[in-house]
């Protein structure tokens, strides 16, 4: 059965215990028994919590020694001994747990906020592949319209000039259908990409899901 403990209790614990392992009862954590400690609630709490780990791990390490040395001035030394290592080992096994609940917060919280700027990027890409693709093409180059022929022209030579646009317009149609198809081919290749980046982003969140509840 799992037994909760607040983190502040820690200190509690050890000022009463650590210092007077022999001649003093408190209430340890056994040792097949997981402590249990409530999640971070912000990376700013996970960093505190972090900071306050290292701070009582030096501390209870500091006050295990000072037992020691009581200990060893008392007749039962073994007794006296044994506790205070128990009270070390309860102290340092509640604090591994709470390190491993902060540092796992903290490495969630840099994964969940990776996850939003791709789907944030990957969202902006789209809107702005929707805008390019509902924006009217540009014009085609009109051909020049050539000045106006003398009056005393001949028909042929009315005719030839015709037939003369005639080509130059469908060179120029001709010499634009490449660029088009590129263009078209370019926007086909980056639709797919985004969704295949859009496809990656749901997976990932999916597997993270899915180990969470794990």
């Amino acid at each position: 059965m799992k037994k909760q403990f607040a983190f502040p209790l820690v200190r509690i614990a050890l000022l009463a215990g650590l210092a007077g392992a022999a001649g003093c009862t408190t209430v340890l954590l056994p040792p097949n028994v997981t402590p249990v400690v409530a999640p971070s609630a912000s990376v700013e709490q996970a960093a505190r919590r972090l900071e306050e780990v290292v701070a009582e791990r030096k501390r209870v390490e500091a006050e295990y020694g000072a037992s020691e040395q009581v200990c060893y001035a008392k007749f039962f030394v073994n007794n006296c001994l044994d506790a205070a290592k128990e009270k070390r080992r309860s102290a340092l096994a509640y604090l591994r747990v709470v390190e491993d609940e902060a540092q796992y917060y903290q490495r969630k919280a840099t994964a969940d906020a990776r996850d939003r700027d791709v789907a944030k990027a990957v969202k902006k890409f789209e809107a702005d592949e929707a805008v390019r693709a509902a924006a009217p093409a540009p014009p085609a180059r009109t051909v020049a319209e050539p000045a106006p022929a003398a009056p005393k022209a001949s028909l042929a030579a009315r005719r030839a000039k015709q037939d003369a646009r005639i080509a130059r317009h469908e060179a120029e149609q001709a010499a634009q259908a490449p660029a088009r198809a590129a263009a078209a081919k370019a926007f086909a290749r980056r639709k797919a990409e985004s969704e295949a980046r859009v496809r990656k982003v749901e997976q990932r969140k999916a597997a993270k899901a899915s180990g969470d509840k794990q």
